[in-house]
């Protein structure tokens, strides 16, 4: 393209020479050969008057008189009746101009210029009018060379960055031109880059939170199989199915929800459920795993309460919190139901060392953990909490306890009841 524009330019450039330069030519050729015989022509009239002036005075007519009017190029003859020819200057050889005057006195006037002194003049204009075309020229090239770098740098900088976009860098590279054509179009690569990022970003988290969500689902499955396979009770082998099933239903709402929030993650199917249902299915889920690790979990407060949300994101938040204290905490686990205002709460605590003090602001952001672990699962668990219209924080650092606020609604049964520890 480069090369394009600059013959392009060049070649209408030499065009305009072509057609101005050749007409200028010509004019200035007819001019100076026009100048030229109306200088001799000027001259010859200009003697006669002087040879009729002296006549008229009865002067003597000579040479000497008449040689300083006459240019050095040129010659002239006066012929006087009843005289000899008085000569001026040196006869020219070859193409002449020349001019005849006939005098009042019956004199002739004949002056003469070589034809070369023309042509001198003509080739000097001619010369001037190549070196301006030459500069004319020169300026083109130039011209041409740096609209030439304007215009195409810019579309090479245009397709190293749509090749950045399809080689999956989507950064966008905010640089402009100063050509509004170009400018569109680094303002529409730079919005489908953002585009481009954003979605890389959301399927990257996508991958990151279904990762980190499906694992504990999938432990407990495990778990639940093994228990079959060293089994031989029909009774024991029915009821760990049951609860097999119960996982891979669990498994199911979690990968819905995650396909669900993938599209729009305003979008809900808050209910009223009953919290203490969500509890006791977590404690069932759980305590083989804290058995395992020598450790407890335990529920106690209020009993009966009815929340608002989604059931499986509502576990999902507290599976989070558990499997926290599990990996990062110490001793028992306390899930503790409280109403406040129109709220209620469940606060997940451990006897643990708790959360470092430096990390209590950040600990809900992602990637941020005090431990080898992603960062991942509490950042989770508030985007769903928030989702239906909960919110969960870090009420207490040492020991550590996390609250899970809910909307409440008044309780079919009776309300307020105290739950009793259940281990």
């Amino acid at each position: 393209m480069r090369r394009r524009l600059i013959q392009s330019t060049l070649a209408v450039v030499l065009v305009v020479i072509a057609v101005f330069g050749i007409s200028l030519v010509i004019v200035e050729t007819r001019t100076i050969s026009n100048s030229a015989q109306e200088r001799v022509e000027s001259e010859a009239v200009r003697l006669a008057s002087i040879v009729d002036s002296r006549i008229l005075a009865a002067e003597h007519v000579n040479a000497g008189v008449l040689r300083n009017p006459v240019s050095k190029d040129q010659y002239a003859v006066i012929r006087m009746p009843g005289r000899p020819p008085i000569e001026i200057g040196t006869r020219p050889r070859g193409d002449v101009i020349h001019a005849t005057q006939h005098g009042e006195e019956g004199e002739t006037v004949t002056v003469q210029e070589p034809r070369s002194a023309v042509t001198r003049e003509v080739g000097r204009t001619l010369l001037i009018i190549g070196l301006v075309a030459l500069l004319a020229v020169v300026a083109a090239v130039l011209l041409a060379v740096r609209q030439a770098n304007r215009l195409a740098s810019p579309l090479t900088d245009l397709a190293e960055t749509a090749e950045r976009l399809g080689s999956g860098d989507p950064r966008p590279r905010h640089k402009r031109y100063g050509v509004p054509e170009l400018d569109r179009v680094a303002d529409v690569l730079d919005s489908s880059a953002e585009r481009i990022g954003r979605m890389l970003t959301a399927e990257r988290r996508l991958a990151a939170d279904a990762s980190h969500q499906l694992r504990t689902p999938l432990t407990a499955l495990s778990m639940r199989l093994e228990e079959i396979t060293l089994t031989d009770d029909p009774e024991t082998v029915k009821e760990e199915a049951n609860v097999a099933l119960t996982q891979v239903e669990r498994l199911t709402d979690v990968v819905e929800r995650l396909l669900t929030n993938s599209r729009d993650p305003r979008t809900g199917s808050a209910v009223t459920f009953d919290l203490d249902e969500v509890i006791q299915q977590q404690l069932a889920e759980w305590r083989p795993a804290y058995r395992s690790a020598g450790r407890a979990i335990v529920s106690s407060g209020k009993r009966h309460l009815q929340a608002v949300g989604t059931p499986g994101a509502v576990a999902q938040v507290l599976a989070a919190l558990i499997e926290n204290s599990l990996m990062h905490g110490g001793g028992t686990v306390a899930l503790r139901t409280r109403v406040t205002g129109n709220q209620a709460v469940v606060e997940v605590t451990d006897e643990g060392p708790g959360v470092p003090a430096d990390l209590g602001a950040r600990i809900f952001e992602r990637t941020i953990s005090g431990r080898n672990s992603t960062g991942i699962g509490l950042a989770v668990a508030r985007d769903l909490a928030e989702a239906d219209g909960g919110r969960l924080e870090l009420l207490q650092t040492q020991p550590p306890v996390f609250g899970l606020f809910l909307s409440r609604t008044p309780p079919a049964r009776k309300a307020d009841e105290e739950l009793p520890t259940v281990r």
